[in-house]
């Protein structure tokens, strides 16, 4: 049916998304709602922080990184980032993950260790994409205290467990949260379903990181700001071809050098494409629903000599037939660039140590 189409749903989540920016009729209308919402999720976070609802504390520090804004922030390739700081400061980092966007397993405490080989439609794209980049063990699971569990089992060397996502998942008791946030900072403030915050902005957390070129104004002072560079681009059939996305830049009479096609479906397709248009590229956008699982090929009607994807969508892509080969696909990692202080902060925080 129409209704359940890529386009359709892309309209949907944008008029929230712009109601979610202001305080306008629309929020309004929905605050009752929001109050309602919040009372749920104060009443549920006090229920574990006074131990009526049973959690689980886990023999090697745990670190969350979620966000209280709902959508993508950015918060694959932070903790990929942290994967790889934290292994420099003498840890061995494991990651577990929900697996948003893989076949649901009817077993609550269902676990599927990840390696580079897994198909993303079993263990979810953000999750395989850690395993390839960061090169750490992960496992998935609706329970992450028990993907926790088995990741430690199964890899016992492991000690220190990232959490990709899961700030609300009260179940796993954590040693460090890091929230982090983009340039739409806290939206108009409010919670669902009147705005775009599962939590409260004054919810309390170790770190706050910020996803954005400028520092939003409903930041705190001490957050950290985040940046992802993207510099260069990798042809999906064969990883080995590299060229500079500077070479696809327009020019200098304003005419792009080849007609490009840029495609994302991940959580804000809009930080993307600023990106690529940051970097002087001139491209018709495709924006595409989160953890899109291509089923329909979405590039088979596009009309360019180069089309631009995420890493996120390319590990999916890499694995259907009617897609992998296209010549004319272009994958544009990313990597995110963070004050190295973050990651001594955390881990003088591990060690005991206050962190101003």
């Amino acid at each position: 049916m129409a209704t359940n189409s890529p386009s359709t749903r892309i309209s949907a989540e944008s008029v929230l998304s712009a109601a979610w920016q202001r305080r306008g009729l629309l929020a309004w209308l929905l605050w009752p709602l929001s109050l309602l919402f919040q009372l749920v999720v104060g009443v549920r976070r006090r229920l574990y922080a006074a131990g009526w609802q049973a959690s689980v504390q886990l023999p090697v520090p745990v670190i969350v990184v979620g966000n209280i804004f709902i959508g993508g922030t950015g918060k694959t390739p932070l903790t990929i980032w942290l994967v790889q700081a934290l292994r420099a400061a003498g840890y061995v980092p494991g990651v577990i993950s929900r697996g948003y966007g893989a076949q649901p397993d009817d077993a609550e405490s269902a676990v599927k260790h990840v390696t580079a080989l897994s198909l993303a439609s079993e263990v979810g794209d953000e999750p395989l994409l850690i395993a390839r980049r960061a090169q750490c063990p992960v496992a998935v699971g609706r329970n992450r205290a028990a993907a926790a569990q088995a990741l430690l089992q199964a890899h016992p060397e492991v000690n220190l467990i990232l959490s990709d996502d899961g700030l609300q998942h009260y179940r796993l008791r954590r040693d460090i949260e890091i929230v982090l946030f983009d340039a739409r900072g806290v939206g108009n403030g409010w919670l669902l379903p009147a705005g775009p915050l599962r939590e409260p902005a004054s919810r309390r957390r170790d770190f706050t990181v910020v996803n954005a070129d400028a520092m939003p104004a409903s930041m705190p002072e001490a957050s950290i700001r985040m940046k992802l560079v993207g510099e260069q681009a990798e042809r999906l059939d064969d990883p080995a071809q590299v060229m500079l996305l500077s070479a696809l830049q327009k020019s200098a009479s304003g005419v792009p050098a080849v007609r490009i096609t840029a495609a994302a479906g991940i959580g804000n397709p809009q930080r993307f494409f600023t990106m690529l248009s940051a970097a002087g590229l001139v491209f018709e956008s495709v924006a595409l629903p989160d953890h899109y699982d291509f089923s329909d090929n979405p590039f088979a009607a596009v009309q360019a000599e180069i089309i631009l994807i995420t890493e996120k969508d390319a590990v999916k892509c890499r694995q259907i037939e009617t897609i992998k080969n296209d010549p004319r696909i272009w994958v544009v990692p990313v990597t995110a660039q963070i004050d190295k202080a973050l990651a001594h902060q955390i881990v003088e925080k591990l060690r005991g140590h206050p962190t101003a």
